[in-house]
């Protein structure tokens, strides 16, 4: 049994004369102990609402619905009532939010809401939490730690922000840990630093990750299964390594063409995906990517996509996905929004 266990997951949020917004959209996915599952997908997906869900931090206003399971260790956190809900998150769940500067509180010292959390799960309190929670700065590489402590987050450089936010994070060693664009707004120096600090992390305590992200180059080095979204559903499932080689959802295939690379020519154009995330259908009407996807038939249509799983435990939706390597592609009666042969060179490429 996994973990972590995500079934058909939706929040919907909706205003008197205004129109519904279903953000996530039937989200399923699992994450195993020691595990990395990467969430993957442009601003607006539904990635960081889906993790917020999970958590159980939605801001409570009338019109919020929330659907679905979200089953850790066979308990099923969607269900759980408020004080349930708060003994397990920072203890068993841990979150690290994406910016620092505004999840940090700017008028507490960063020792006391270190402390905080060792006070609340762990019971540790006066100069034996002050200890603890400077041996949690070192260890996330903050230099001088017990001069840090009496400092507020503003008098803190971005990387070590983030560092101390990791370090509230794993401060009762959780069982599993969601990370939302954890490396966001840091130069590359600081994210590769950050993202070996999370490597190390669950390499050594067990911890299994949720990284949430749009760079497909954290995504490359960090991941073991990964979850392509759009329009608040996933469209594409697979390991790490046949989903860079071989992508078949056409948005993934985007996603991966869009991105620079060091073997590109020089003056070499990127390829980016024609639209934007707001041009998109409703699921009950079709493929949510219709409106943008170069592979698009008059199947895309009328009908949501079917998931299709396949015997290397990879999964996507869509009637037209591109083509693997060496296999020529079938005609198909289209009205594509672009030339499909462009989607096919990616693939190449990818």
């Amino acid at each position: 049994m996994a973990l972590l266990d995500v079934e058909e997951l939706s929040v919907t949020f909706s205003r008197r004369g205004q129109r519904t917004v279903r953000a996530v959209d039937g989200v399923s996915f699992s994450v195993d102990a020691g595990q990395v599952v990467g969430l993957v997908g442009e601003s607006g997906c539904g990635k960081s609402v889906t993790s917020l869900a999970i958590m159980g931090l939605l801001p409570r206003q009338p019109g919020l619905q929330v659907g679905g399971k979200a089953v850790f260790d066979g308990t099923d956190l969607l269900q759980l009532d408020d004080r349930s809900r708060r003994d397990i998150r920072g203890r068993d769940i841990a979150m690290i939010f994406q910016d620092p500067l505004s999840s940090l509180n700017p008028v507490i010292p960063i020792g006391l809401q270190v402390t905080e959390v060792l006070t609340r799960h762990r019971g540790l309190k006066g100069a034996t939490a002050a200890k603890e929670a400077a041996q949690l700065l070192d260890r996330v590489g903050i230099p001088d730690p017990k001069r840090r402590l009496k400092e507020y987050p503003h008098q803190l450089s971005g990387g070590m922000r983030q560092r101390a936010l990791i370090a509230m994070a794993v401060a009762c060693q959780p069982r599993l840990l969601i990370a939302d664009e954890p490396t966001t707004a840091l130069d590359v120096t600081i994210q590769a630093q950050i993202l070996e600090l999370l490597k190390d992390l669950v390499r050594d305590s067990g911890t299994a990750l949720v990284m949430i992200t749009h760079d497909l180059g954290v995504v490359a080095g960090m991941c073991d299964t990964i979850n392509v979204l759009y329009g608040g559903r996933v469209v594409e499932t697979a390991r790490r390594r046949p989903l860079f080689r071989q992508p078949r959802h056409p948005y993934t295939v985007g996603l991966l063409g869009s991105v620079p690379r060091l073997d590109a020519g020089r003056g070499e154009r990127l390829n980016p995906i024609p639209g934007s995330v707001r041009d998109l259908l409703p699921w009950a009407d079709g493929c949510a990517f219709a409106p943008r996807c170069t592979r698009r038939v008059d199947a895309c249509v009328g009908e949501p996509p079917e998931l299709v799983r396949t015997h290397d435990a990879r999964s996507y939706r869509c009637v037209n996905p591109a083509p693997l390597p060496g296999v020529t592609p079938q005609p198909q009666p289209t009205e594509a929004t672009g030339p499909a042969p462009a989607a096919e060179d990616e693939v190449e490429k990818a």
